[in-house]
C-alpha cells in the first residue's frame, strides 16, 4: 500500500519543482524548499486535512517558504554585494555572447529583476497556466490584486526588454 505522502509527492512535486525553480532561480534552493515542504507534511500529516485544493495549498506553502527565505537573506545579500563593489570597483567586461544567448540572458535578467510578488504571479500564470482566481488562492490575495501584479510585471518586462526588441532585425 502506498504511503499517503508518496502519493502527494508523485502528484504535486513536479509542478512544485517547476514553480520553485523559476521562483528561486537556483536548483539548490529549489531542492531545499521542496524538501522542506514534504518534511512539514511528514511532521504534520493533518496539514492537508480538509484542504479542497491540495495543489493550490502546496503552491501557497512553497511561495511563503521562498518569501521567508528571501527576507532572511536580503540583508546578507546586500552586505555581500556591497563588499564585492568595494573590493572590485571596476567591473570586468562581459564576454561576447551569441545573439540568442544574449537574448535569453536579457529575458531571464528582466524576470529576475521583478519584485518577488510580481514574479510569482508571472510564473504561475505563464508557466503553470493558472487563472487569476487560482493564483489568488495560491498566493492568498484578491484576484484583482493578482491580475494587477501581472499587468505591472508585464509593463516592467516590456520596458526592460524594449532595447532587446528594438535591436532585433
Amino acid at each position: 500500500m502506498e504511503h499517503w505522502l508518496e502519493g502527494i509527492y508523485r502528484d504535486h512535486a513536479p509542478a512544485l519543482h517547476r514553480f520553485l525553480r523559476r521562483l528561486t532561480g537556483n536548483e539548490a534552493d529549489t531542492h531545499d524548499a521542496l524538501q522542506e515542504i514534504f518534511v512539514r507534511l511528514a511532521r504534520a500529516p493533518r496539514l492537508l486535512e480538509g484542504v479542497a485544493a491540495p495543489r493550490s495549498f502546496l503552491f501557497r506553502l512553497a511561495h511563503r517558504l521562498v518569501i521567508d527565505r528571501y527576507r532572511r537573506e536580503e540583508v546578507r545579500r546586500q552586505t555581500v554585494e556591497r563588499a564585492a563593489r568595494e573590493i572590485s570597483p571596476v567591473a570586468e567586461p562581459e564576454p561576447s555572447l551569441s545573439d540568442t544567448l544574449w537574448q535569453q540572458r536579457s529575458v531571464l535578467a528582466a524576470l529576475e529583476a521583478l519584485p518577488l510578488e510580481q514574479k510569482a504571479v508571472v510564473l504561475l500564470k505563464v508557466w503553470e497556466n493558472l487563472t487569476f482566481a487560482e493564483i489568488a488562492t495560491v498566493l492568498d490575495l484578491p484576484p484583482n490584486t493578482a491580475a494587477s501584479r501581472y499587468r505591472y510585471a508585464l509593463d516592467k518586462l516590456r520596458a526592460a526588454l524594449r532595447p532587446l526588441h528594438e535591436d532585433l532585425p
